[in-house]
């Protein structure tokens, strides 16, 4: 790696700590406008300043998000169809030169591993990076699992590496049992994805099972500004990822900051 690439990746995943909390709003770039991110500017501004990198589209970030912010910020590149189509009929939309434009730090765009447009996607990841590589723009491969959201370490693993041997140089993936055997089989770092809208205790338990099991952080949305306080949860979710709290430590900056 060269310097830039080094440099941005060190943005998204601080050296202090060898971890990150990525907050992601891009929701709506398939779903339109979700629960929590209806009035995106006013879900997100409070959140912003508690998030190591922001995982945003590029029509949110010019129209919602503050150009004042130092919290680096990693473009959706990819995209096509609406949750009503198949989701993994995507391409790319967003240039390098166009994120380079916005200031990004990353780039990131899904595959759909056993999909049915599993090859075009893995495809459009290798081209990405090709890309990538030219301007030292660090690529983030979601492992894209459909309306599920529910898949075992054989298949998560599976699609890890084939994003790592690819090319990605960070992925996102989805928590599962045996979770340590995914981290295992990929060379580059995991976060992991939120998810579905889960009760704040078990949001908090999934994100410290992932990083006792080696994950080097999360890329988490709905749990968070889906949550009935969105700001205490992100502090105890970053309690967790960067202080090494404990579920009940982490349960109680997030009941405090209701309360």
């Amino acid at each position: 790696m060269d310097f830039g690439l080094k440099n941005r990746l060190s943005r998204i995943i601080p050296a202090k700590t060898g971890k990150t909390v990525m907050l992601a709003v891009d929701h709506g770039y398939f779903q339109g406008p979700t629960t929590g991110l209806k009035d995106i500017k006013k879900s997100i501004t409070p959140l912003i300043p508690h998030a190591n990198c922001l995982f945003v589209t590029r029509g949110i970030l010019r129209n919602s998000v503050d150009p004042r912010i130092d919290t680096p910020l990693c473009l959706r590149v990819s995209g096509g169809p609406s949750i009503l189509g198949e989701l993994s009929n995507e391409d790319i939309t967003t240039s390098m030169e166009e994120a380079l434009r916005l200031n990004a730090a990353g780039v990131g765009m899904s595959i759909f591993v056993g999909a049915a447009n599993e090859d075009r996607t893995i495809a459009n990841l290798g081209r990405l990076v090709n890309e990538a590589e030219r301007y030292g723009m660090p690529v983030l491969a979601i492992t894209a699992v459909g309306k599920e959201m529910a898949r075992d370490a054989r298949y998560l693993g599976r699609a890890c590496r084939i994003a790592a041997e690819i090319g990605a140089h960070i992925v996102k993936t989805y928590y599962c049992d045996d979770f340590e055997k995914v981290v295992e089989g990929c060379p580059v770092p995991i976060v992991i994805a939120g998810g579905k809208k889960l009760p704040e205790r078990e949001a908090l338990q999934m994100t410290e099972n992932a990083i006792k099991a080696g994950a080097s952080g999360v890329d988490m949305g709905r749990n968070i500004f889906q949550s009935d306080s969105p700001v205490g949860m992100i502090k105890a979710v970053r309690a967790i990822v960067h202080k090494g709290a404990s579920v009940d430590e982490a349960f109680e900056i997030y009941s405090s900051a209701k309360k």
